[in-house]
Formats: C-alpha cells, structure tokens, sequence
C-alpha cells in the first residue's frame, strides 16, 4: 500500500486523461472525470454510469441529459499499489477501462485487450 494525496492522485488522473489519443478524447462527448476517495462497493477502482455513445440515439440529443460520469477510486487504487509507478500504471489503466465504457466497449472485451 502506498499513501498518495488526493491533489497528487488528481494529477494522475489528469496525466493518464493526457495519454489517450486525441482522436478518441475528440470523441467523447457529455462525460465528466472525477476522482472519489471510496468506490460505492469493494473492488472497484473505476466506475463509468452513463448512456455509452453507442446506445445513444435521437432521443438522447433532445433531453439535454445529465453528463456521464467516470469515477476514479483512490483508496483501493493506493491499497493494491506499492509504488507511485505502480499508481500510475492502475491509473492508467482504469482510465482506458471506463473510457471504453463511455464508448460501448463490454468488460469481455476489455479484459480480452489487457484492461
């Protein structure tokens, strides 16, 4: 386990937000990225709660909906990290893994591609 504060943790996040390609962050539409210090239930460190940009249809654009919401979990991320690399890297990852959710992509799939 490694201690790493919620501003630091932040960064990271942002950090890992940088690292995907522009071309799919141009992409993303109506999704917002928080960090939360504690998932709403044990062995999350991500959790994407939106309408994915794949089941989306005409209805959505008329309802003026509520953003998307990616949550980024630091507590449990910290307690399966001994490093900040290794913080980094989960971040990383669970960045990518709910990014994909926004754009549709199943938990099979993505854990066929190594997220």
């Amino acid at each position: 386990m490694i201690e790493v504060s919620r501003a630091r943790f932040e960064e990271l996040v942002s950090d890992a937000l940088d690292t995907v390609p522009q071309e799919l962050t141009a992409l993303m539409d109506n999704v917002v990225v928080v960090v939360v210090d504690d998932p709403p239930e044990p062995g999350l460190l991500g959790l994407y709660t939106g309408v994915p940009l794949t089941e989306r249809g005409d209805w959505y654009s008329g309802t003026m909906p509520l953003p998307d919401h990616i949550e980024i979990y630091r507590n449990p991320t910290c307690e399966i990290c001994d490093t900040e690399d290794d913080v980094v890297e989960e971040v990383r990852i669970t960045v990518v893994h709910e990014i994909a959710h926004h754009f549709g992509i199943d938990d099979d799939r993505l854990h066929a591609l190594g997220y």
